[in-house]
């Protein structure tokens, strides 16, 4: 019922940015805490960014400066701008949020199907 769906993942040079977008779907009662992760061939899936109801934010060291996470509450959408990416970027990312459905009235934890970010010359 609930959903995470996810765009703006591709292939970009060193240097470029690219903008995720994450929409969540179905019937929704709240949206609390929202994140990204990703996942490099090899290693653990790491927190990215997190953005709480409140528009409280946190970001991974090796990201900050540089990636900016935001949220559009009435849209049920979160973004991730990524700039001066790097080829250590290259990783499946994925959205994650604490959702309450309207249907259940419980919250869970969703994630999306994730997208591939390739930074490479």
């Amino acid at each position: 019922q609930v959903q995470l769906v996810e765009s703006g993942g591709g292939l970009v040079q060193p240097g470029g940015s690219l903008r995720l977008s994450c929409q969540a779907s179905g019937t929704i009662s709240s949206i609390f805490a929202m994140g990204w992760f990703r996942q490099a061939t090899g290693k653990q899936r790491e927190l990215v960014a997190r953005i709480t109801s409140g528009g409280g934010l946190e970001y991974a060291d090796s990201v900050k400066g540089r990636f900016f996470i935001s949220r559009d509450n009435a849209k049920n959408t979160m973004y991730l701008q990524m700039n001066s990416l790097k080829p250590e970027d290259t990783a499946v990312y994925y959205c994650n949020a604490n959702i309450k459905a309207s249907s259940s009235g419980r919250v869970y934890n969703y994630w999306g199907q994730g997208t591939q970010v390739t930074v490479s010359s």
